[in-house]
């Protein structure tokens, strides 16, 4: 937006008359309000790590708070003195609070009633992830009491089920190790400043599971699979070999070009309704070849001054 023309001196304020700090504003402009995360989801699905990966990049970070405190920390934020605009809050929120976490959903209704916008971020993962995370720290479950690992997670499922369905952002990490996750949180947080959204363009294999996070699930298995050529086997879809090979097959193009058709009222459409975080997910087989060629194909092609479109490669490494 173009700055407004500046008004005839005759018009700017004497700058000898001291002005009134309860003035006259214009009745449209909303107050700078520092940005709010709500960090929650699944116990072991990567809480810790997500909330590190936040505060390397500036983020204000409160673990393990009860929800109940929330409007308090918002007030403590907007007090700051800070430039608000600047100012970046994480409220880390789980299971271990016990009976605060129960107010968690009327907690966040209040804050968004007084005119607050906080971002609910969900972390998820399957089952069998979760398991096995447990069992390597050898910790059991906050719900597990004298049941089952298992038990717990599934306790915890059904408790959080509503919150899930109503995140704003959901992030699967089933398949990421912690340097991993935190190649895809960065991009995703790393300021509010610049583009108004922010498009992670994901590869997977299919071998490993569609991820639970994506809001667009596209399969490359029409294209033929460089895998069977030998000279292309070991290579993955980052090598230019792999790439040319991939876009050169019928319908590769064609492909793009209609997802970028697809996106364009998409992504203004979420814009329009506030949403900033979108995942476009790509498989193929075993997330090395077709999938990871479309996907920098369409991370370029995707790109655009208020779209801020980055790759994220779920899969690539695991054969």
């Amino acid at each position: 937006m173009s700055d407004p023309e500046t008004p005839p001196v005759s018009d700017l304020p004497d700058p000898s008359v001291p002005a009134d700090p309860s003035g006259p504003s214009s009745p449209d402009a909303a107050p700078a309000q520092p940005e709010i995360i709500i960090l929650t989801g699944m116990s072991g699905a990567g809480r810790s790590t997500v909330a590190n990966v936040l505060e390397d990049l500036g983020w204000f970070v409160v673990d393990n708070l009860p929800p109940q405190l929330l409007r308090q920390l918002a007030e403590l934020a907007g007090s700051s003195g800070r430039d608000l605009t600047q100012m970046r809050v994480v409220a880390v929120v789980d299971v271990r609070t016990r009976g605060f976490f129960d107010h968690l959903a009327g907690a966040t209704r209040a804050l968004e009633e007084e005119g607050w916008h906080p971002t609910v971020v969900f972390l998820d993962a399957t089952d069998e992830a979760l398991v096995r995370r447990f069992e390597s720290v050898r910790r059991p479950h906050p719900l597990q009491g004298d049941g089952r690992l298992l038990d717990g997670i599934t306790a915890e499922r059904a408790r959080l089920a509503d919150l899930r369905a109503e995140a704003d952002i959901l992030i699967d990490t089933s398949g990421l190790n912690v340097h991993q996750l935190g190649r895809k949180v960065g991009p995703l947080f790393a300021g509010a400043a610049g583009p108004s959204m922010r498009l992670a363009v994901m590869s997977f294999g299919f071998k490993y599971g569609v991820p639970l996070d994506a809001d667009f699930v596209f399969d490359m298995r029409f294209l033929p699979n460089p895998f069977w050529i030998p000279e292309l086997r070991s290579q993955t879809g980052l090598d230019a070999d792999v790439a040319e090979f991939v876009m050169a097959q019928p319908g590769a193009e064609e492909f793009i070009d209609r997802v970028a058709d697809l996106m364009e009222p998409v992504t203004v459409g979420y814009r329009r309704e506030g949403r900033r975080y979108v995942t476009l997910a790509v498989g193929c087989t075993g997330g090395k070849h077709r999938s990871v060629a479309i996907c920098e194909a369409l991370v370029r092609r995707l790109a655009n001054e208020s779209v801020e479109t980055f790759a994220v490669h779920r899969d690539l490494g695991r054969e």
